[in-house]
């Protein structure tokens, strides 16, 4: 099981490897709000565990694995956009950090529950693709 911190970064380098094509650890450091050296010593943890490739002084790469769980961490953050919009209609500018919240707690059963019920969507509320 991922904490909350590695879930952030890892769907931190899957919303800027999307918007940008390729990343540094900067942009990724600028992006959550934290130091260089926290998104180093993050960064050589998910290296280590096999979920990115990173070389000093070179771009953040993701291995298949690391993709993979990005991906499908990007997917819930969006699904539950979707619901908080659509179906408890909250308002726009609340629901990315409502979603943020709770992603880390909803299980992987209850987003595939919630996927059924929003019928299988393609586009988040901001238009953005989620992953199947």
């Amino acid at each position: 099981m991922f904490t909350a911190s590695r879930e952030d970064y890892l769907r931190g380098i899957y919303i800027l490897e999307e918007e940008r094509g390729e990343i540094k650890s900067i942009d990724l450091a600028n992006y959550l709000n934290v130091s260089k050296p926290s998104v180093s010593e993050m960064v050589n943890e998910l290296d280590k565990e096999g979920l990115v490739v990173h070389k000093k002084y070179s771009k953040l790469k993701f291995t298949a694995k690391g993709r993979k769980i990005a991906e499908k961490l990007t997917s819930k953050h969006r699904l539950i956009e979707l619901f908080l919009k659509k179906m408890l209609k909250i308002s726009s500018k609340h629901i990315h950090k409502e979603a943020h919240r709770l992603e880390h707690a909803f299980s992987d059963e209850s987003i595939g529950k919630l996927r059924k019920i929003l019928g299988n969507p393609k586009k988040d509320p901001h238009g953005k693709p989620i992953p199947q």
